[in-house]
């Protein structure tokens, strides 16, 4: 006869909501994404010769290509900030972005063979993935406040207040490239030809972003269109409180801030129905 004091330490359940985050779960397995963050980092510069320093070199260079190309050719207004702190401002946060999303689009095809084999809360994956580009963009962001510091010891631009709003837009950054990367790696689990694409994808949305030029730019219905990308509110308030140069209202943040959340909510709401039965489609 079974112990009626007796308690399982597991319960393996078919069902669960749409809606349900896991958090309680997530956190017992908080080694296993300190894992997954180390294995990231380590992995990325495995076999280089400059290691970490690619940190610095890969905005530092992207940089000056875009300060030639659009600055110096193009001829793209920056709102009368210095060029080289415009467009590494921007640099800085859409690597961020563009590697957190990218990252966790390939979350199920990317590591089926593991979820095969043994089971852990698959939101540990993508919180994984943006945690470890929050690392580079630490580095990145180093970088950005030592010339920022230069230009402002010139009293060549003029911050305020509103710089105090960045990791809230870091947050808005994360969460949206947690959403969005959910619900593509969720997707190309049944439509590969979407992983195909989403490269060319992300490409082409950084030039729907305020990243090499100002949303003041823009004019007629591609301001009004600017306006709905998640991405421009953020961009307007980092350049408007660290370089006070930008087109950037309250108002716009927070259109920002509630289409992201229901991005999140759509992308999470696919991934927790898709985990349940990918392994029959990858």
């Amino acid at each position: 006869m079974n112990d009626p004091q007796q308690k399982w330490t597991e319960t393996i359940e078919t069902q669960h909501s749409l809606f349900d985050l896991k958090l309680k779960e997530v956190w017992r397995y908080k080694d296993l994404v300190y894992m997954f963050v180390k294995r990231d980092f380590v992995s990325s510069f495995k076999q280089t010769i400059l290691g970490p320093i690619w940190f610095f070199i890969n905005p530092i260079l992207t940089t000056i290509v875009y300060l030639v190309v659009f600055g110096k050719i193009a001829n793209l207004p920056t709102d009368g900030a210095p060029p080289l702190l415009f467009y590494l401002a921007g640099v800085t946060l859409w690597n961020y972005f563009a590697g957190s999303l990218t990252g966790t689009s390939y979350t199920f095809t990317g590591n089926a063979s593991i979820f095969g084999k043994v089971y852990f809360p698959r939101l540990v994956t993508p919180i994984s993935i943006v945690i470890s580009n929050l690392m580079r963009l630490a580095v990145q962001f180093l970088l950005f406040v030592i010339i920022w510091g230069y230009y402002l010891s010139k009293d060549e631009i003029h911050p305020n207040l509103w710089m105090l709003a960045t990791p809230f837009l870091i947050a808005l950054m994360a969460i949206f490239a947690l959403g969005a990367g959910m619900l593509f790696s969720s997707l190309t689990t049944k439509y590969k030809d979407l992983g195909m694409l989403l490269g060319f994808g992300v490409s082409l949305f950084m030039y729907a972003t305020p990243v090499i030029y100002p949303a003041s730019a823009l004019f007629g219905p591609f301001k009004k269109i600017s306006y709905y990308n998640p991405l421009t509110g953020i961009f307007e308030c980092f350049k408007y409180g660290w370089l006070g140069v930008g087109d950037f209202s309250p108002l716009m943040l927070g259109v920002s801030t509630i289409i992201i959340f229901i991005l999140f909510t759509i992308g999470l709401v696919t991934f927790n129905k898709v985990e349940k039965t990918f392994m029959d489609t990858v």
